[in-house]
């Protein structure tokens, strides 16, 4: 069995949505980590293993008194999100990315499944996303009390392994690699772009 010792900062997973967040929350959840969720939002056919929301994250402009908390925890939350945090706190970010058509196609099928179409063409979809994450990104660098992790959804799914080595090394060590790896299910993989 693994024991964590108390984290001083709060880790943080974030990137776009249908990159591969709610995966990354699940592998951390796997290694041992206590992850910060609700359940309001149900797992469905998009993600069959669960969103690992937390409804307090989207109101964290109003009100971030949970994050005291958070220590030793990982929450879930959009890249926009991430300017939000108070400066007080210290933070890891697992910031995940993955091939900007894949994640335009998944929010595609996404908005689908629940009946609206975004009628954007998928070009500017793309730009725009990328050019907002590069912004959060830049912002991030600047802060000292945030400390960047920067994993691909899609190497993730190649070598799943090594992924989880670097996730338990940059969150300070103690979390079951072994779990970590287990749970990528390639199975979910859709949307690939060749």
């Amino acid at each position: 069995m693994f024991v964590l010792e108390p984290k001083r900062f709060i880790s943080v997973v974030s990137g776009l949505p249908r990159s591969g967040t709610s995966m990354m929350m699940r592998i951390l959840e796997a290694g041992g980590m206590p992850v910060l969720t609700d359940n309001i939002r149900l797992a469905d056919s998009d993600n069959p293993n669960g969103y690992y929301e937390f409804e307090p994250v989207k109101h964290l402009r109003q009100d971030a008194s949970w994050l005291v908390d958070a220590y030793g925890k990982a929450v879930k939350m959009v890249y926009r999100l991430l300017c939000e945090l108070p400066l007080e706190h210290e933070y890891k970010v697992v910031m995940m990315s993955r091939h900007i058509g894949e994640v335009v196609a998944s929010q595609d099928a996404m908005l689908r499944h629940m009946g609206k179409d975004k009628g954007t063409p998928t070009g500017k979809v793309a730009k725009v996303l990328q050019s907002d994450l590069d912004r959060v990104q830049a912002w991030l660098r600047s802060r000292p009390n945030f400390l960047v992790l920067n994993l691909n959804y899609n190497s993730i799914i190649g070598d799943p392994k090594s992924a989880a080595s670097e996730l338990n090394r940059f969150l300070g060590g103690g979390l079951d690699t072994s779990a970590m790896s287990g749970v990528v299910d390639l199975s979910l993989y859709r949307h690939r772009q060749l």
